[in-house]
């Protein structure tokens, strides 16, 4: 038994190990060599389980390893990892490995199961999806089973001199099923008081470990400084950014852009801004006023239709706020919040990560007839937006060819936009080297390119035509989930575009990026819906639960349980009025038809009474008809004549006894006459009881006759005695 337990307990441990490691890598944080070495080292841990040979590394080895790996570490923090979490994760990788196979002692047992929960814990720190509750409830499980084998192994540690019973002990297989069977009740049982604990206990501070999560690639496309093709390298991934949900769209009805940042100078292949960003003042709401500062030169009121919607971000390490055009306001958790002149919002609070906001836009109305009427020069202050490097000549000679038929600068940007969408063909292959004049390769040789190349060579071509322009750089649409009545936006998602100046009408947005293809709709996209709609659960209401959760989910339970209560009342309100009118109606109708109502009552007893006693009516009608009719079941109609006959017999003062036989019953009648009778008509009922005799069945009536005529001559007679006597 020992032996088996012990067995148990170092395969419940590796995998332990195993599920710990597998959560952590499972979230993509961490580097392919470590993933390649811990594997190796845990295959091979499996394998000598599994042949039951045992490679134990010296203890003097273990401490050198460790002291040689502090040296190891700080060369990993300074100079490859280049990262606290990353190298601090690689330190337990490192001494999960070394433990596995330097198991001598108890405390090396618990020192590797402290290891696994770390690397739990790492996991946590690395990922924000769903995955990870499958990940933590199967750590979980294997961990009971784990724990309760270290503890049947101590308890056998600590009583080994005391001699077991092997045939008091459980079979080492039927330890097996048991343990089974508890550790999936023992881990929903503390999962539950988890979450119980989880959504009650009050939320102090969050994003304690949210300064350790890596940044995305997807945060490096929206700083102050992109290249060219970065954009295109983000719209290859699928990755979900974010989940936007507009107040009272349940339809999916809007394709709109939003947006990230603005950039207004560009060397011929990176694009930049120097905007200085200016920190915003909350409202007294804790709101902040962005309609102002959003767009200093745009008018001071925006005509269109007003939106509101909430974003709810996935942890991609950006500072930026993602909105839709033209942002008026912003709300959420943020002590600092500052924007630019390229109309980009930023948060400057580091403590509190983006994660959730609500917004409201006033999506402008372009009028055309304005645009084409505004001035075809540019205002000052605006050389910025009108700065190019120098450029392959051709492509000046392109743009006043596109455009030499354009009255109005609006129009010349239309022209432009218009070419620049049919001409050309859009992919995501991005070139293996730059060219040294990424806009000429575009527009004369390649002819293919993603949205950043379209926006940049029309951004180009406007300021060449003296048109200020800037390329904005944010995401496009999104896919609608109707389960959750959110746009699910990924990374593939992302976008840029570009914003022309026109005096007396502000920044107006143009898409010279041709339309790309429509994905067909399959099974496969539904049940990603499903996934999506559980993932956007577990950010709200898991990863994002802070203390406005807590009063949201407070309020609808007191809601809730306010209106259950109401209707509760109200309901034996309504039946307390309908039992009181049926009284009334009673009351009237006895009290105007009395003898109606007497014998309607007398009728119903008497139905009642027929009701309750119809069992022994349906008896007493069936034993009838036996009797009258013996030869129909003489076993039955003999049982029935017997009793009746014995019944007499009592009435006569001859009692049976229940352990009397019938022949006994019979000797002990001391009047000759009647026990003469009394016995034939015992040999007659055992010949029809147990030999089925139908002529014996039918001659019981008429002895039982006999019987009653005797009583009748000795009516006179009443002796107090007893057959049994």
């Amino acid at each position: 038994m020992a032996k088996a337990i012990e067995r148990y307990f170092n395969v419940a441990l590796y995998v332990l190990v195993l599920t710990g490691f597998g959560a952590l890598a499972s979230t993509g944080g961490l580097d392919l060599p470590a993933v390649v070495a811990v594997g190796l080292a845990l295959a091979l841990r499996g394998y000598q389980l599994l042949t039951r040979r045992e490679f134990v590394i010296p203890e003097r080895w273990t401490t050198f390893l460790t002291l040689i790996y502090v040296f190891i570490y700080f060369a990993d923090y300074f100079f490859l990892s280049r990262g606290f979490l990353a190298a601090s994760v690689h330190l337990v990788l490192f001494a999960m490995v070394v433990r596995l196979f330097s198991l001598q002692r108890t405390r090396d047992h618990y020192m590797l199961a402290i290891l696994s929960f770390l690397m739990v814990l790492a996991a946590a720190v690395l990922t924000a999806g769903s995955v990870f509750l499958f990940s933590f409830a199967g750590f979980l499980l294997v961990a009971v089973i784990t724990f309760v084998l270290m503890e049947m192994r101590h308890s056998v540690a600590t009583e080994q001199t005391h001699a077991l019973d092997p045939r008091v002990a459980s079979p080492p297989r039927r330890m097996a099923y048991g343990l089974l069977a508890i550790a999936p009740v023992l881990m929903l049982m503390i999962l539950a008081g988890g979450f119980l604990v989880f959504f009650l206990l009050p939320r102090i501070s969050s994003h304690y470990l949210s300064a350790y999560t890596p940044t995305s690639d997807v945060s490096t496309g929206f700083t102050d400084r992109v290249q060219l093709g970065r954009i295109g390298e983000i719209q290859q991934s699928s990755a979900v950014v974010m989940h936007i949900e507009i107040q009272n769209d349940l339809q999916g009805v809007y394709d709109l852009k939003w947006r990230g940042v603005a950039l207004s100078a560009f060397d011929g292949k990176v694009w930049s801004n120097s905007f200085e960003q200016t920190r915003l003042r909350p409202a007294g709401d804790g709101s902040y006023r962005l309609a102002p500062l959003a767009d200093p030169r745009g008018l001071a009121t925006v005509a269109g239709r007003s939106i509101r919607y909430r974003v709810l971000m996935e942890p991609l390490g950006t500072s930026v706020f993602f909105l839709a055009d033209k942002p008026q306001s912003l709300m959420g958790d943020f002590r600092q919040v500052g924007t630019d002149d390229g109309g980009s919002v930023y948060n400057l609070d580091t403590d509190h990560p983006i994660n959730r906001y609500e917004a409201e836009s006033q999506l402008a109305e372009t009028d055309s007839d304005e645009l084409r009427l505004a001035a075809n020069t540019a205002p000052g202050g605006m050389d910025k937006y009108l700065k190019l490097p120098p450029l392959d000549i051709r492509i000046l000679k392109l743009a006043e060819e596109i455009t030499a038929s354009a009255p109005s600068n609006y129009d010349k940007a239309l022209a432009l936009e218009r070419y620049l969408s049919t001409h050309f063909g859009y992919t995501l292959e991005l070139p293996r080297i730059l060219p040294l004049d990424p806009l000429a390769n575009f527009l004369f040789e390649r002819k293919r390119g993603h949205c950043e190349y379209f926006a940049s060579s029309m951004a180009a071509m406007l300021r060449l035509l003296h048109i200020p322009s800037r390329i904005v750089m944010g995401f496009h649409g999104g896919e609608f989930n109707d389960l959750t009545g959110q746009y699910v936006v990924r990374a593939s998602d992302a976008h840029s575009w570009v914003e022309a100046y026109f005096p007396g009408s502000g920044w107006v947005a143009f898409d010279p990026t041709p339309a790309g293809s429509v994905p067909t709709r399959t099974g496969w996209s539904r049940m990603q819906l499903y996934v999506d709609a559980a993932a956007s659960f577990w950010r709200e209401w898991i990863v994002n639960y802070d203390v406005s959760h807590q009063r949201t989910l407070g309020k609808d339970a007191a809601t809730s349980s306010r209106r259950f209560f109401d209707e509760a009342r109200r309901w034996i309100g309504r039946r307390h009025r309908a039992l009181l009118r049926s009284a009334r109606r009673a009351h009237a109708h006895f009290t105007n038809f009395p003898v109606r109502w007497l014998a309607g009552s007398i009728g119903f007893a008497a139905v009642l009474i027929t009701l309750l006693n119809l069992g022994r009516v349906v008896r007493g009608l069936r034993d009838r008809r036996l009797r009258a009719h013996p030869e129909r079941a003489p076993r039955e109609s003999a049982a029935l004549w017997y009793g009746r006959m014995v019944g007499r017999m009592a009435r006569l003062g001859w009692r049976k006894s229940p352990s009397q036989t019938p022949f006994d019953f019979v000797a002990a009648i001391q009047e000759a006459a009647l026990q003469s009778k009394v016995a034939r008509f015992t040999r007659a009922y055992e010949s029809a009881r147990f030999g089925k005799s139908v002529d014996d069945a039918q001659s019981l009536p008429e002895l039982f006759n006999d019987i009653t005529a005797t009583d009748s001559a000795d009516s006179g007679k009443t002796p107090n005695r007893a057959a049994a006597s």
